[in-house]
């Protein structure tokens, strides 16, 4: 590995001030890793400075707050596993964290640097999709926040400026227990990219799908939704039909690519069965009340 400088931000306005300092030769460490391997294995020119944000409290934890659930940047996988707020209203955020690498990775990777990798087979991304989650961007000119889908916008880019910093993950107050699901299909069991994954959300009123939401991940240059198959599903009766139909519709909404773990038509296949899953796993979280309607 190359030389390369060194400085340690103390909280997120500290980070933004270095990143501003340093500006394109600087990248941000958080659990590192995604970018130790980056710069050892990668013939890219390392970064002029590192500026390692691991020790900023103020990006760390997991509340229930006024406008949601807030998930830290650096909250790590582990914690959103062993989360007793997450299980209670967002389960498929646990769902999804839990298949992330092996266990050394989960307890140190970050739920921020896997979204920054911006890598379309992310397993954070569908869920927190599905839940039309929100993230707050701090910058020199102050903090924003934006839907979760507008920080993706191609393999391992986002939208943020040069000196921006993504500091937390915000599932709206409106989306809490709103029954979701997480499903993934890789090579192995464990410590595998997905070849597809997809997570399916939705409320019912009278016994009829309502808000559907389903996300796709490893098919597109970026995690996706599937809009048809929203459309499809809105209003309409819950039955194990339309969730295979909508499976159906989601895929012909997919745009896999062919590479050496899997053909486009095998992707699109899986595309619709992991979608159907997804939607039967929200079913199962659905309350007694809902599905007493439903039937």
């Amino acid at each position: 590995m190359k030389p390369f400088g060194y400085v340690a931000a103390k909280d997120s306005e500290h980070a933004v001030a270095l990143l501003a300092e340093y500006g394109q030769g600087a990248k941000v460490l958080a659990g590192g890793t995604d970018l130790l391997a980056d710069m050892k294995f990668t013939p890219h020119p390392p970064p002029e400075v590192v500026v390692d944000i691991s020790r900023a409290a103020d990006l760390k934890g997991i509340a229930l707050t006024d406008a949601g659930l807030r998930i830290g940047a650096l909250t790590t996988h582990s914690e959103i596993v062993h989360s007793a707020v997450v299980h209670q209203v967002a389960p498929a955020l646990a769902d999804a964290a839990v298949v992330i690498g092996a266990v050394q990775t989960r307890n140190l990777g970050t739920i921020g640097g896997n979204l920054m990798t911006c890598v379309p087979s992310m397993d954070s991304g569908p869920t927190l999709l599905a839940f039309e989650a929100l993230v707050t961007i701090a910058g020199p000119s102050g903090r924003r926040t934006i839907p979760l889908s507008d920080l993706f916008v191609a393999p391992r880019k986002t939208s943020l400026a040069v000196g921006e910093l993504l500091v937390e993950v915000i599932v709206p107050k409106a989306n809490l227990y709103k029954p979701t699901a997480f499903q993934k299909f890789g090579l192995r069991k464990g410590q595998a990219l997905a070849l597809v994954n997809a997570a399916a959300s939705f409320w019912t009123s009278e016994g009829l799908f309502s808000e559907p939401r389903i996300a796709l991940g490893a098919v597109a240059p970026t995690v996706i939704r599937a809009p048809k198959a929203e459309a499809y599903l809105s209003g309409r009766p819950v039955s194990e039909e339309a969730m295979a139909e909508a499976g159906r519709i989601a895929a012909t909404e997919a745009k896999p690519i062919t590479d050496f773990r899997a053909s486009a038509d095998y992707r699109r296949d899986l595309v619709a069965v992991l979608v159907k899953r997804a939607l039967a796993g929200a079913w199962d979280r659905a309350t007694p009340n809902q599905k007493e309607l439903a039937s």
